[in-house]
């Protein structure tokens, strides 16, 4: 059985997830990206931010966990 580490991170605007085997393979990356929402402010909004971070984090997990297609 491989060890699998999954990452988390949070930038001003990204929200993402990664799952390493072995720590070499990336097995599965998902980030979602706010660029779009924050473009017409001319920069990030840090209330908006952190509202889509919490929106975002729980479907971008799933999601990462789907793709690396291994059982929990």
């Amino acid at each position: 059985m491989s060890d699998l580490i999954m990452g988390i991170e949070t930038s001003c605007d990204e929200t993402a997830a990664a799952i390493v085997e072995d720590g070499k393979k990336i097995i599965s990356n998902v980030v979602a990206s706010q660029i779009n929402i924050h473009q017409k402010y001319g920069g990030v909004v840090p209330e908006i931010a952190s509202r889509k971070h919490m929106e975002y984090i729980i479907p971008v997990i799933d999601k990462a966990l789907d793709e690396s297609e291994k059982k929990y």
